[in-house]
């Protein structure tokens, strides 16, 4: 007799799990790309990206916010964007498969996920309630296309598994529905790419805040920079320009997405514990004796040897002036400065007071602010780590004191007051790099902000120190540069250096972290001699 061999059941659809991550990873497509189409209508801050980063960026703890700008420089917010949208793409594929297991929860996660996203958005400084709608409406549309896509995997689930059922009619078969799916799928992530460029294409086109920058004309200074003196330039070739240009200078802010703010919208309101409340336009700004002088910036963050400084031509309205206006009262110690998008900076009340030269800038090396350098005023104090007093797109200064306010960093763990510490930068001969023996350059930089920078001393492989040329000192609160000629010899080879200020203080070797008040230590360049 023949024994009917039993039809082994055929095995289910190959990866749902998988589909259903598409599925949710799709979905946040659309509520990104459909937020940042209808957000090209209100503030950039209105889209979640830009939300989202920011508010990473406030709960960022300082060891993190050290370890972002040491290892990516300039480029720590395209890391971060990088990190949040692998952080979104996880988010997506674990919420599209508790979609398709179970959809009450799949809901669930997305209207948190939603909810976390307009809490970021409305959260942020000059945002409006209004300002949650794109978010909002992004977020309802990528739900209404999860359902859809994980509609499609759950008829494809419920497909017979006998192989019988091969007979079935081409169009219901399981993989006629995956084709559907993965057409649905290229469409909507077609539809997300052009509402993603479209959203930045209005976006651009609406804004006109580069252009009327671009056609500004500043005043000339009633007190223009002294001239430079020859030979600021250090003799070592491949030693940074003694004058960085403004697409060179460093950039170390808070805002992901750069505030455009239209110059005759600006007003900046001094308040607090002054005598009189002062409110200035930009056209008080080009109306007053603006002064001009050429100023170095450092970031508290700069490793040593980092290249987080520069040094530009700055013009703007003296702050001691605008102080002079509003007549601080006795007891005020700071001044606390807000940008539009939030961050805020404490500055002690005499540095803005002196004859220092702190200023309200309006202009960048005979030219009006870059909007990424704080168009259109932002605030310049020699002598002090930017945390502290370099606030871009100010708006506000409250004379306050330490005891009473905190600043944006200060919150964070980092020092309430900034001086620049000593320092000395080797740039050239690179570390690691391979020299010819005999006759070798050395070169670099040093800076002690409103005390100067006297003398700099280069050691090799642990030997005596000897001291370099200095180029010709400019002012006080501008980098110095140096040279040094080193008759080197074959072999392995470690070269130091150090400067000392005119306040006779030599440059600690002491190593420290940039939290909480800037790196400090001896810079040390390895290279190989052959």
């Amino acid at each position: 007799m023949k024994k009917h061999r039993k039809q082994k059941p055929i095995k289910r659809l190959a990866g749902p799990t998988a589909l259903a991550a598409l599925a949710g990873v799709a979905a946040a497509a659309v509520v990104l790309s459909v937020a940042e189409l209808i957000g090209a209508f209100f503030t950039a801050r209105a889209t979640p990206l830009i939300a989202l980063g920011s508010t990473f960026i406030d709960f960022t703890p300082p060891w993190m916010k050290d370890f972002a700008i040491a290892t990516f420089g300039t480029n720590d917010k395209a890391a971060l964007f990088v990190g949040m949208a692998v952080t979104i793409l996880l988010l997506a594929c674990v919420l599209g498969i508790v979609a398709y297991r179970n959809w009450a929860l799949g809901v669930a996660g997305v209207l948190l996920m939603g909810a976390v996203i307009v809490a970021s958005v409305v959260t942020r400084a000059s945002v409006r309630p209004l300002d949650a709608i794109p978010s909002l409406i992004g977020t309802l549309a990528g739900l209404i296309v999860l359902r859809l896509l994980i509609s499609r995997l759950w008829r494809m689930r419920q497909w017979p598994d006998m192989a019988s059922d091969r007979a079935a009619k081409e169009p219901d078969r399981p993989a006629t529905s995956r084709r559907a799916f993965f057409a649905a799928t290229g469409v909507t992530a077609a539809a997300s790419a052009i509402a993603a460029t479209g959203g930045r294409l209005l976006s651009a086109a609406s804004s006109s805040v580069a252009q009327a920058r671009e056609s500004l004309q500043l005043p000339a200074p009633a007190t223009a920079a002294a001239p430079v003196p020859a030979g600021v330039q250090s003799a070592a070739p491949g030693v940074t320009p003694w004058l960085t240009p403004n697409n060179d200078f460093y950039r170390i802010d808070t805002a992901l997405s750069v505030p455009e703010i239209d110059a005759l919208d600006w007003e900046l309101r001094i308040h607090g514990l002054v005598e009189q409340e002062v409110r200035l336009s930009f056209q008080d700004l080009l109306d007053a004796k603006l002064i001009e002088s050429h100023v170095s910036l450092t970031c508290v963050s700069n490793p040593v040897g980092g290249n987080l400084a520069g040094n530009a031509k700055w013009m703007g309205m003296p702050i001691r002036e605008v102080l002079k206006m509003a007549r601080p009262k006795d007891g005020a110690d700071m001044v606390l400065s807000t940008s539009v998008d939030g961050f805020s900076a404490s500055t002690p009340l005499e540095v803005l007071q002196d004859d220092r030269g702190a200023m309200l800038a309006i202009g960048m090396n005979g030219e009006a602010l870059p909007l990424d350098h704080g168009y259109p005023v932002r605030m310049v104090v020699p002598g002090l780590y930017g945390f502290v007093s370099a606030t871009k797109w100010v708006v506000d200064l409250k004379v306050t004191r330490f005891a009473d306010s905190k600043a944006y960093w200060t919150q964070r763990g980092w020092s309430e007051r900034g001086p620049i510490k000593t320092m000395a930068r080797v740039e050239v001969p690179k570390s690691f790099a391979k020299v010819p023996a005999g006759k070798v350059a050395i070169g670099g930089t040093a800076w002690a902000q409103t005390r100067g920078i006297t003398k700099v001393e280069v050691q090799i492989d642990g030997g005596p120190w000897t001291e370099a040329v200095l180029s010709a000192e400019a002012s006080v609160i501008t980098w110095r540069q140096w040279s040094f000629d080193w008759e080197a010899t074959p072999g392995p080879h470690y070269i130091k250096a150090r400067a000392t200020d005119a306040s006779g203080e030599v440059q600690t070797e002491k190593r420290a972290d940039p939290v909480p008040d800037g790196a400090s230590g001896w810079q040390s360049v390895m290279v190989t001699v052959e």
